[in-house]
């Protein structure tokens, strides 16, 4: 169950490493414009704001990473920590700006949320 858990908590954290390249790196290529459904005149004007959200998606992954390779008490506590943020950002993502959201990133956290509490 524990390899488990944290194949799925490494993929939730390849997933905002690659969020965080979308919204940094790639904000206005069409890769990211059809990623999230905009347009390049909107995403020229919003380009440092999608950056800001890139980075926040790193610390992220970041913690969750951190989670996977720390020692427990501390690993399972960020993997939590950091599930519940991820849980929450896409709770608010889904309210705000897209449904996608909910089974993009909520769903895969809290189903790792789920299987790592299952590993205690």
């Amino acid at each position: 169950m524990k390899v488990l858990a944290d194949v799925v908590v490494a993929a939730v954290a390849l997933l905002h490493a690659y969020i965080l390249v979308l919204e940094m790196l790639l904000w206005t290529t069409p890769r990211a414009l059809k990623a999230f459904g905009t347009d390049r005149d909107f995403a020229e004007q919003t380009k440092t704001l999608a950056a800001n959200q890139g980075l926040y998606n790193g610390f992220l992954a970041a913690g969750l990473t951190w989670g996977l390779i720390a020692d427990d008490p501390v690993g399972f506590q960020a993997k939590i920590f950091f599930l519940v943020c991820v849980g929450v950002a896409g709770l608010y993502g889904a309210a705000t700006a897209s449904r996608k959201i909910l089974f993009v990133q909520t769903v895969p956290a809290l189903i790792g949320l789920a299987l790592v509490l299952l590993t205690r």
